[in-house]
C-alpha cells in the first residue's frame, strides 16, 4: 500500500505530479480542495455543515479531516493515494496519522518539492488563462500562437489576481509560516525525501519514480 503525501510551495508543481504518480501507480490522487467541492456539491456527510464555516481550500481541521477520512476510505484507495493540498499544518497531519491508523493506511513517503523563490515566481506570475473556455497558457513555457488569444476558442487571455506578484508573494508567506514547519514534523518520521523541483516536468517526474521505487 503506498500512501504519498506531496508537499512544497504553489508552483511547485504539485498537481502535475500527482497527476503523472497517478497514470503511472494507479492509485488516486486526492487534492484538498477538489475533495471538498465535490463533498459540498453532493452534500455528503460532514459537507452538509454550512458552506459559511469552510472555503474550496480550506476549513476548520474537524471538518477537513472528516472529509479527507470519507475520501482514504473509498474502495479506490485500497492500493495507496496520493495527498495533494493536505495536511496543511502540523495539527491536520496528526490528525492524518490518527485517520490512516484507524483505516489500517500508512503514509511511506512524504515529498518535499523544492523549487528557487524566483523561480516560483516566474512559473505563477507567467500565467495566462482563457476568459472564454478557461484553457491556461503560461507567456514563456506554453505561449498562445497569437499574443494574447487562446488558441482554442480566440477570446482574450488574462493574469488572474492569483496570478499576480503581490498575491503569490502572500501565498508563499502564509506557506512558509504554516506548510513549512510540517517538513520538520516529518523529518523526524524518517519518511520524507527532497525532490529538487526545478527543470523539466520529466526529468522531476524520473527523480521522483526512483524514489518511490
Amino acid at each position: 500500500m503506498m500512501g504519498i503525501i506531496l508537499l512544497g510551495p504553489p508552483g511547485a508543481g504539485k498537481g502535475t505530479q500527482a497527476k503523472k504518480l497517478t497514470q503511472a501507480f494507479a492509485i488516486p490522487r486526492s487534492r484538498q480542495g477538489t475533495c471538498c467541492g465535490r463533498r459540498s456539491r453532493t452534500g455528503r456527510s460532514l459537507a452538509r455543515r454550512p458552506r459559511r464555516s469552510w472555503t474550496r481550500r480550506t476549513g476548520p481541521d474537524e471538518v477537513v479531516i472528516g472529509i479527507v477520512k470519507e475520501r482514504l476510505a473509498e474502495p479506490d484507495c485500497a492500493k495507496g493515494f496520493i495527498l495533494d493540498g493536505f495536511p496543511r499544518t502540523i495539527p491536520q497531519a496528526e490528525a492524518l496519522d490518527r485517520v490512516t491508523k484507524e483505516l489500517g493506511k500508512e503514509i511511506r513517503f512524504v515529498l518535499s518539492l523544492e523549487v528557487d523563490q524566483k523561480d516560483l515566481m516566474e512559473r505563477l506570475c507567467g500565467r495566462r488563462t482563457c476568459t472564454g473556455c478557461g484553457a491556461m497558457y503560461h507567456v514563456k513555457f506554453n505561449p498562445p500562437k497569437v499574443a494574447g488569444k487562446c488558441d482554442k476558442c480566440g477570446t482574450a487571455l488574462i493574469q488572474r489576481d492569483d496570478d499576480k506578484e503581490e498575491t503569490i508573494t502572500n501565498r508563499l508567506a502564509n506557506y512558509n509560516k504554516a506548510t513549512a514547519p510540517l517538513l520538520d514534523y516529518y523529518r523526524d518520521t524518517g519518511k520524507i525525501r527532497s525532490v529538487m523541483a526545478s527543470g523539466e516536468i520529466d526529468a522531476i517526474y524520473a527523480g521522483i519514480v526512483k524514489i518511490l521505487r
